[in-house]
């Protein structure tokens, strides 16, 4: 394209006069295909640009052990494991909530991997539960609710 327009690429970077000039269909064929070639323009017009929507960021609450949580804080998470029973939420303690199914949302839940992978949840109780989601003294999570869709 830039030897077509009598210059070098760094001129489509830097004239848009030269990239205006550009008429794509003799470039098109095989394996390039006019969706491709309006891409290129594009970048030519904007180099560096990332295609991609921008990622929302995410921060734990202020909460660094599972001493310092109270029943009702609220509290942003992520969801690293789901079961038939619930989902496991990551609140930044270095150890897992337990959301139960029914808790997972206001609506009837019948598949936990519904409900998406970020969670603003809220501390139900300070008593710890197994794996399987019996309440025992050895266990090594944080019962919540979610209080909301992300």
């Amino acid at each position: 394209m830039a030897k077509d327009q009598g210059c070098f690429v760094e001129g489509l970077l830097t004239d848009s006069e030269h990239r205006h000039r550009i008429d794509p269909e003799p470039y098109v064929g095989e394996g390039v295909g006019r969706p491709t070639l309006d891409d290129i323009l594009d970048e030519l017009a904007r180099p560096g640009r990332d295609p991609r929507p921008e990622l929302e960021t995410f921060s734990f609450a202020d909460v660094h052990s599972i001493d310092d949580l109270r029943s009702g804080m609220l509290l942003p998470g992520i969801v690293t494991n789901v079961t038939a029973f619930g989902a496991f939420v990551d609140i930044g303690v270095h150890q897992d909530g337990l959301v139960y199914v029914s808790q997972l949302a206001d609506r009837l839940v019948k598949d936990p991997n519904e409900v998406g992978s970020r969670r603003r949840c809220r501390a139900e109780a300070n008593r710890p539960f197994n794996e399987e989601g019996v309440d025992g003294n050895s266990g090594c999570h944080y019962l919540l609710s979610v209080t909301s869709p992300p």
